[in-house]
């Protein structure tokens, strides 16, 4: 023991008489660590922490799927029969959205919420933490109006209160009556900004069986596989598709585990981002093994003397084994430090709205799991760190290095090895230099998408009407054409719109149709369906391409009429005119008929990674709905315009709710398809760009030494009439050979980095030309830059100072 401290104490004086290198060596290393570890801390939250239900590894996802939609929806009435016909599942129940329209004191607001049915806590095994859960038949049509409470409502919203149960809350005009309250560690991300738990009661088009509007969630029987349980939901289907082959036609089953969808969208992005930080991760170690390599140069002469006079190797090891972990332990306590503000600093850059859909990323922290990453990553560099220098100082050659032939022939095996180094370096950051190009490009591509429409001058918010006021057609009409005049009377307002869903949002709210001119066998022509105001597409500035819009006058006491988009033309009348073809429901039903009126250019509905498909406009008139969305365009900054449209909405009248109040531009850009896009661009470009400067840092290191070194060779090569130019040439060949092995190596490193984060582009190939040969190029110019000051040195260097040289 008192040998290990003398050792210890010992490795404090040296890094003591070397605090350059110390502060230096510990601030690389701190770094590469806090990187690594922090960006694991989420991928430990989000794939490692097991869900917080019980047993999470038995749950799964049972919904149905189609040819348009892989993971599609469950309709209520094919859910009853899947739960009555399975074999393989101890339980099985139902999720799908709601809102709800909160009564309070200061007024109303929409809620997120979410209808369950009555087992479906109990399937994911969570129990209340106060009251009860809902009784079975709950669920049921005109069953009781109850309530539970997540616990972030509870407190939020009602200060936390313990006689909470019992009491009633009005949710659209209804008392619901609180039965109980969830564990505050409860999340289910895919409702995840859910306010409300209300059970299901299917009502309206949910009993139909064409009515798709809900996820399932069932728990496996003991020894029951993922296989098996597709098999037999397959199976199922395949029964209830010959059963009813008008609305179950061509639908198939997927079960899936509930963890893969919890974190399908997140998934790929973390492991890019932990495959960057460890990339940053090795160029740090690598960095401070060069410095403990250079540091060994100067101490060849002390270790010599100290094998000379009796030290053993074992003695040796041991003191290079406590110098690097001491180095490592000084490193790991600033990395852990720099790690718990990372997070911190990430943490805040995740919005409101973003985090309502990553639930698992609230409380995190460094944990035990997270604590071990580091200690493992600590521990690698610690063996790494020791083996340098004893690679560099063998006992065998102590007579070499007290000889002054000594330092040429150490000197020179360092540059070797040290060589390699910045080799592996400019390897890695290449790699971390396309990646960052790629995802740059992409962002770029996704940001400046054609969306068929002109995003600047728009102001957007969704409106929530009361149903019981407002539900039926002549009440909507009217507060749709009330909400239209008076904010049309606005200052600087040009245009107002109403959807039912705003642009650049999602794939979905969809109809199957039917053509009347043409056979039907039975085939699913699905359509996004979007109710709008007859002023929609001029207040988008959308493209029409023939045709006409419809009038505002065209409502239920006119013929159904419809424009289409291109999507749709093309896809279902390629080479034809659409104009005054008429569609319908599978029926053909004689309410559901329209005649397509007009064709528009493609305007973006989904996400802005994802097709637009063919889409279906029909006269909000003709289609009513007490929630939607409205469109202003204005001449004004639409942001200063949205809290003016929030105070006429309230002055017209109090009881319609408003939310979600955004301009276009800050809806696409704050959408989640490009925060994750753009935040994974950003993270791996500052991997890349502290990369960059680490590996040219080693490569300036590198040549500076090799030029000490080569001192009194530059020297005779001078006096004997070398033109500085030759030295130049000299240095400068030496980096380059360096800089070109580094790129070659990277580029073929970045061909397989750029196919495994191919599911993250958009608009870009794994392999773009332009973007290699860019990285390249930056990667070429700023290492021969580093290489030109030593170069420079060199090429200075006084003959007759060099001949007399040491």
């Amino acid at each position: 023991m008192h040998g290990i401290l003398q050792d210890v104490r010992f490795s404090l004086r040296q890094l003591n008489k070397n605090v350059g290198f110390a502060c230096t060596a510990v601030f690389v290393l701190a770094m590469g660590m806090a990187a690594s570890t922090a960006i694991f801390a989420f991928v430990d939250a989000a794939l490692i922490k097991p869900l917080p239900y019980s047993d999470p590894t038995w749950l799964v996802e049972v919904t149905e799927s189609v040819t348009m939609i892989p993971r599609a929806n469950l309709s209520y009435p094919d859910y009853v029969d899947w739960k009555k016909l399975d074999q393989v599942f101890s339980s099985f129940d139902a999720y799908t959205g709601a809102g709800y329209i909160l009564s309070t004191a200061n007024g109303t607001e929409p809620v997120p919420a979410a209808r369950v049915t009555s087992g479906f806590f109990r399937t994911l095994g969570v129990k209340p933490l106060l009251g009860r859960d809902f009784y079975q038949g709950e669920d049921s049509p005109g069953g009781a109006a109850v309530v539970i409470l997540p616990y972030s409502t509870w407190q939020n919203r009602f200060g936390g209160r313990s006689d909470i149960v019992g009491q009633a809350i009005t949710l659209d005009d209804t008392a619901f009556t609180v039965i109980g309250v969830l564990p505050r560690d409860f999340q289910f991300a895919p409702r995840g900004n859910a306010q409300f738990w209300t059970a299901l009661q299917p009502k309206g088009c949910e009993l139909r069986r064409s009515c798709h509007n809900m996820y399932g969630v069932a728990r496996l029987k003991d020894g029951v596989s993922i296989q098996t349980a597709l098999a037999n939901m397959q199976s199922i289907a395949k029964q209830l598709e010959q059963q009813y082959p008008d609305s179950n036609r061509d639908q198939g089953a997927i079960v899936t585990p509930l963890a893969e969808i919890i974190t399908k969208d997140i998934r790929p992005i973390l492991l890019i981002l932990l495959g960057g930080a460890g990339l940053l991760f090795v160029i740090a170690c690598v960095n401070v093994s060069s410095l403990l390599l250079v540091r060994s140069e100067g101490r060849m002469r002390e270790i010599a003397v100290r094998g000379a006079l009796g030290a053993s190797s074992v003695r040796m090891v041991r003191q290079f084994v406590t110098e690097s972990l001491v180095l490592v332990a000084a490193s790991s306590v600033a990395g852990l430090i720099a790690t718990y503000e990372l997070i911190h600093i990430l943490l805040g850059l995740v919005s409101k709205d973003i985090m309502s859909y990553l639930p698992f990323l609230q409380g995190l922290s460094l944990n035990i799991r997270v604590l071990s990453f580091a200690c493992s990553l600590a521990g690698l560099a610690a063996i790494l760190f020791s083996l340098a220098p004893m690679a560099r100082m063998r006992l065998s050659k102590l007579h070499a290095a007290l000889a002054d032939s000594g330092r040429s022939v150490s000197g020179r095996a360092w540059r070797r090895l040290g060589s390699n180094l910045v080799v592996v370096e400019l390897a890695v950051a290449m790699v971390l230099l396309v990646g960052a190009g790629l995802l740059g490009k992409s962002l770029y591509h996704l940001l400046h998408l054609d969306l068929g429409f002109e995003p600047d001058g728009l102001a957007t918010l969704r409106i929530a009407a009361p149903n019981a006021r407002y539900g039926k057609d002549p009440e909507a009409i009217a507060l749709e054409r009330e909400l239209i005049r008076q904010i049309t009377a606005l200052p600087g307002v040009r245009s107002v719109a109403i959807a039912g869903q705003l642009p650049v949002s999602f794939n979905g709210n969809t109809n199957w149709i039917r053509f009347t001119d043409r056979p039907y066998g039975g085939e699913h022509n699905e359509v996004n369906d979007r109710p709008v105001s007859s002023e929609y597409f001029s207040t988008l500035h959308a493209k029409l391409l023939r045709g006409r819009y419809f009038a505002d006058s065209e409502d239920k006491s006119k013929a159904g009429v419809a424009v289409i988009n291109q999507a749709l033309a093309n896809k279902y009348f390629p080479g034809q005119d659409p104009i005054g073809k008429k569609f319908g429901d599978t029926t053909l039903s004689h309410d559901s008929l329209r005649e397509i009126v007009g064709v528009v250019e493609d305007v973006h509905e989904s996400a802005l990674d994802n097709q637009t498909w063919p889409t279906t406009y029909v006269p909000f008139n003709q289609s009513t709905d007490s929630e939607f969305a409205l469109i202003v365009r204005t001449t004004r900054d639409e942001s200063e315009l949205l809290p003016t449209l929030v105070t006429t909405i309230r002055r017209m009248d109090p009881n319609v709710a408003t939310s979600d109040t955004v301009t276009m531009n800050q809806s696409i850009s704050n959408s989640q398809t490009a925060y994750m896009h753009r935040s994974s661009a950003w993270l791996v470009g500052g991997f890349a760009a502290m990369a960059l400067l680490l590996s040219v840092v080693g490569l300036y290191g590198i040549i500076a030494y090799s030029v000490s070194q080569r001192t009194r060779e530059i020297g005779v090569r001078m006096a004997l009439g070398a033109q500085r130019s030759s030295v130049y040439q000299l240095i400068l060949k030496e980096a380059g050979w360096l800089t070109a092995g580094g790129i070659g190596l990277g580029i073929f490193c970045s061909l397989g980095a750029g196919t495994l984060m191919g599911s993250l582009l958009f608009g870009v190939r794994s392999w773009d030309v332009a973007t290699f040969l860019a990285v390249a190029a930056i990667l070429g110019v700023s290492a021969l830059l580093a290489s030109y000051i030593p170069a420079r040195r060199a090429a200075k260097v006084d003959p007759m100072v060099a001949l007399r040289y040491e």
